[in-house]
């Protein structure tokens, strides 16, 4: 069973989103927060596996709860949910450790697989469109220093197969296609992801590819 949290401040949004979570078999909420101090709160009190977090939100937002969640050292995981794709708000929910994120017009299998990948420990965000996103914010990322870049210790003990696959994953490529393309067995490269994640500290892919960035394993087009 999969518990929910949902933190919204529209009482009707929650109401559907609970509406929806409850009539699925493998899914409960337990709890709902109109607020990001009440979304905090509720996660240290019950421990979900998901919080359904928007953005916009009275008191403290969606993005410094999640900030929150995630430096407490919490199990749960965040789905960003907001209203616009691209919007410069779920960028920084991403690198405030959510695990993904949906806008509100998705439809309801959307969210409904959306919230068992992030519960498994998958990305909600396909890698193409992680890389549209983080393209489109660039301006956030620090500039390249002139010279050749001191190498950033998350990388430190990666290897350099590691480092490569690291690399392609932040320019989009999916498992299969990193398999095929550097002619590895698929649960070879399942098994260089599950290490990079490990030895990096990235929660999940997404996190990975913001690392890939931020180190200017890659750079923007």
């Amino acid at each position: 069973m999969t518990t929910v949290l949902i933190a919204d401040d529209q009482p009707m949004q929650r109401f559907g989103f609970r509406m929806l979570l409850e009539s699925q078999d493998d899914m409960t909420v337990v709890g709902e927060a109109g607020n990001g101090h009440e979304a905090v709160d509720l996660v240290q009190r019950h421990h979900p596996d998901v919080v359904v977090m928007d953005i916009r939100m009275p008191l403290l937002d969606g993005i410094e709860a999640t900030r929150r969640i995630v430096r407490a050292g919490a199990r749960t995981r965040v789905l960003i949910v907001t209203t616009f794709d691209l919007d410069r708000y779920a960028y920084d929910g991403l690198r405030a450790g959510a695990s993904g994120f949906l806008i509100k017009d998705a439809l309801p299998e959307e969210l409904l697989s959306g919230i068992r990948a992030v519960a498994g420990g998958d990305a909600v965000v396909a890698p193409g469109l992680t890389r549209r996103l983080l393209d489109a914010y660039v301006q956030h990322l620090p500039a390249v220093p002139g010279g050749p870049a001191p190498l950033d210790a998350r990388l430190a003990s990666l290897t350099g197969r590691e480092r490569e696959i690291l690399t392609v994953i932040g320019q989009g490529w999916s498992n299969t296609e990193i398999a095929a393309r550097l002619h590895l067995a698929e649960s070879t490269v399942k098994t260089h992801v599950t290490r990079i994640l490990a030895k990096t500290g990235s929660r999940d892919r997404v996190q990975a590819v913001i690392l890939a960035y931020d180190t200017h394993l890659v750079t923007p087009a």
